[in-house]
């Protein structure tokens, strides 16, 4: 329920529960300790006064004796005595005792020192002894229990009493300095609170505490992954916008070819065209949609994945476009390895190079796929015999929708960007490089195992 409220009230609740905890624990320590020394005080108190009874001279005890003593202050009702006369003729004889005492025995007669007596439903604390000269009076000195605890009672009310008056003021200090301290998260509230939704400028950290700071050094971040994620959302939809543009423009022209044709020749050739657009046009939305993906992804959960199992999948998939333009497709024997990864992204960044490499390699030619362990390393490459991307162009394909001046193979520019933000996800190395054969390109992607 406590979790449930602002931290301003959290804080001060807990403060002030931590404080009475403490409190109680050292009133009743101070209780107890207390109460021993009081009992202790008032037994030494009981012997003292019998001491000083026994010390009395025994021709004072014959000239009072059988008299009360008479209560001198209301103060002196705790405290009673008696003092027994043993050996005579009537036995033992109560000589003189004091106005509140019983006319019993307060003790057994062979009981001296300490010990606890209820009289008359009263609980008492008596110290008997004999005399010392004679050893013929037997003096009992007793004290009311109840007494004793009334006085323990006092000590702790005033012990008490200051600690529960002062617990308001307590909780209107903390409250002030749990407020002052709080003060800069209020502040760093209004000023996100205030904030527009396009303002993803860094926090103000130099009036934070020192444990708020790695709070607003993640939101800072967090802002400013934010911000390359919209820029990137940005450029993303301009370029979308502009690369669809161009095959709609297309199938709306060969429609209209085909709508202002007279013969029916022209009419087919036409409708060809324009169905060959739309296939460029899906392949380009398709391309979007995996990119788009891409930027929403961080990681995912990575698995023992056959590259050579992947790679021939993929190669099947492609091989009736590649028959068309009479391209051959291989699988060098290289090495059965292993990396870890998404099996599912994997097959796209191979599926994206195989069929780049098929759109530029020239016809009757030959495209190859390879994996290699190089003692650490993992290298998945393909190969063309294309015409190539010279070196200074080579960043740049990785852009989306980037093609080299020249370029007379179809494509939307994306398959590139595609295959380097999947080879980021996996931490592996993209790089282009001249085939061993001679003419083309080869693109390896290096995994660390």
């Amino acid at each position: 329920m406590i979790s449930r409220l602002p931290l301003r009230q959290r804080l001060l609740i807990l403060a002030l529960s931590s404080i009475v905890v403490v409190w109680v624990v050292a009133l009743l320590l101070t209780f107890y300790n207390t109460r021993k020394e009081l009992n202790e005080l008032f037994d030494a108190h009981l012997a003292q006064v019998a001491s000083l009874l026994s010390a009395q001279s025994m021709h004072e005890l014959d000239e009072i004796g059988g008299h009360d003593v008479p209560m001198l202050s209301h103060f002196s009702d705790a405290v009673a005595f008696q003092v027994w006369e043993s050996g005579t003729s009537d036995g033992t004889v109560l000589r003189l005792r004091s106005a509140n005492a019983p006319q019993s025995m307060l003790t057994k007669r062979d009981r001296t020192g300490f010990s606890d007596v209820v009289i008359d439903g009263q609980k008492w604390r008596a110290f008997s002894s004999w005399d010392e000269t004679h050893g013929i009076y037997l003096i009992h000195v007793a004290e009311r229990v109840s007494d004793r605890e009334h006085a323990s009672n006092a000590i702790a009310y005033n012990l008490l009493l200051p600690l529960l008056s002062s617990l308001p003021l307590l909780a209107i200090l903390l409250w002030v300095a749990i407020t002052r301290g709080l003060r800069p998260l209020d502040k760093l509230a209004r000023d996100v609170g205030q904030r527009e939704p396009d303002n993803l400028s860094a926090l103000d950290a130099s009036s934070a505490p020192q444990e708020v700071l790695p709070l607003i050094e993640r939101l800072n971040r967090l802002f400013v992954r934010i911000d390359a994620s919209r820029q990137r959302e940005r450029r993303f939809t301009a370029d979308a916008a502009h690369e669809l543009r161009t095959p709609v423009a297309a199938i709306k022209a060969q429609a209209q070819v085909a709508q202002a044709a007279s013969g029916s020749a022209e009419r087919i050739h036409a409708i060809d065209n324009a169905i060959l657009g739309c296939d460029h046009a899906a392949h380009l939305i398709d391309q979007l949609l995996t990119l788009a993906r891409l930027d929403a992804l961080d990681d995912r959960a990575a698995e023992p994945c056959q590259l050579k199992e992947i790679a021939s999948g993929v190669i099947a998939e492609i091989a009736p476009v590649a028959l068309e333009k009479d391209v051959h497709i291989e699988l060098l024997e290289g090495d059965e390895t292993t990396v870890r990864g998404n099996p599912g992204l994997l097959r796209i960044l191979l599926r994206n190079l195989v069929d780049n490499a098929v759109r530029h390699t020239s016809w009757g030619s030959a495209v190859r796929v390879n994996v290699v362990d190089r003692q650490g390393e993992v290298c998945l490459s393909v190969s063309d015999n294309g015409p190539g991307i010279p070196e200074q162009d080579r960043e740049r394909v990785m852009e989306r929708f980037y093609r080299p001046s020249g370029t007379q193979a179809s494509g939307s520019g994306l398959g590139l960007s595609i295959v380097k933000r999947i080879a980021e996800i996996h931490a592996a190395t993209l790089r282009m490089v001249h085939p061993e054969s001679g003419n083309g390109l080869r693109v390896e992607v290096i995994f660390k195992s």
